[in-house]
């Protein structure tokens, strides 16, 4: 063995090991993890960018899919709910395409987040074995990338509303801003949790599935928020709290505050009362559970890279 040989096997035993995972412990945790992002951001935005054009690559249509998409989905729950099943008649909602689609584009932004964020870490699997950068970054990446197919979708509605003779030039229409607020706390916490789990156990992801599912039929983006009240209020049996917890779910809050900016054919009748601190407080909650989601996320991701 050569001389240069020795030394530079000396000079490597000598050289302090590196840890290859986060050392975040204690209540700083989360602040640690917070500065460790903004340090990847540049690869964050890469992940978002990667995301987007994937999703759609060798396509001929390619971005344009963002706003077929739920122009079709609007046409089919119109026609088939609105139309054949009478759900805009027998609820009395006007302007029921404006209703359902203000509705269907807040819930998509939810939709698309927690289930492209659940299986983010298991499908980035070669980069989380190979290297170490923040494991957030992959839901979060995939958040981002459902919050730009949702701004298109909110293009698309923006228009509807003008073409559809309902602009929404009113002052009701910064109720968006909180509604996309409490969607994107809550998409990050679950997104979080579920991507974490999802990588020891795959099923994960489809139970997410059928979560969406039912979040899509137990919030009032296909029947009125009134229609809810009046059927848990004619049960007998039924305590009369029970529409309080409905109305307090974040998506059921964040469906009725769209509705409140982009359906101007409702009153005031149509939404309960106090909306906005009802969202606010909603909004504390989702924040103290994105950082319990958090803390869980950091304990499982130790052994990620063995379990993929």
């Amino acid at each position: 063995m050569s001389e240069s040989t020795t030394q530079r096997f000396n000079r490597l035993a000598a050289a302090p090991l590196v840890a290859t995972v986060s050392r975040r412990t204690g209540l700083g945790s989360s602040t640690t993890a917070v500065s460790e992002i903004f340090a990847h951001r540049q690869l964050l935005g890469l992940l978002v960018r990667r995301d987007i054009t994937s999703r759609y690559k060798d396509s001929a249509l390619g971005l344009l899919w963002t706003l077929i998409n739920p122009l079709i989905q609007l046409i089919v729950y119109y026609t088939v709910m609105g139309q054949f099943l009478g759900a805009a008649r027998a609820g009395g909602i006007p302007d029921f395409a404006l209703y359902i689609f203000s509705g269907l584009t807040i819930y998509v932004l939810f939709s698309e987040s927690v289930s492209s964020a659940t299986g983010s870490i298991v499908a980035n699997a070669g980069l989380v074995k190979k290297v170490y950068v923040p494991r957030e970054v992959f839901p979060l990446a995939s958040i981002g990338s459902a919050s730009f197919t949702f701004a298109m979708q909110l293009v698309v509605l923006v228009i509807a509303c003008f073409v559809l003779g309902a602009p929404p030039l009113h002052s009701d229409i910064l109720y968006a801003i909180p509604s996309i607020a409490l969607v994107i706390v809550y998409a990050t916490a679950t997104g979080l949790l579920l991507g974490a789990l999802n990588v020891y156990l795959r099923d994960m992801q489809y139970l997410s599935n059928i979560l969406l599912m039912l979040a899509l039929w137990s919030s009032p983006i296909v029947y009125g928020w009134t229609m809810v009240r009046d059927t848990l209020a004619g049960i007998s049996w039924m305590p009369s709290w029970a529409i309080e917890v409905y109305t307090s779910s974040p998506l059921t809050l964040a469906v009725l505050g769209f509705h409140r900016a982009f359906w101007v054919a409702g009153s005031p009748a149509d939404y309960p009362t106090q909306l906005l601190l009802r969202m606010a407080i909603a909004f504390v909650v989702g924040i103290v559970l994105v950082w319990l989601c958090h803390r869980a996320f950091t304990r499982m991701q130790g052994n990620f890279a063995q379990e993929l």
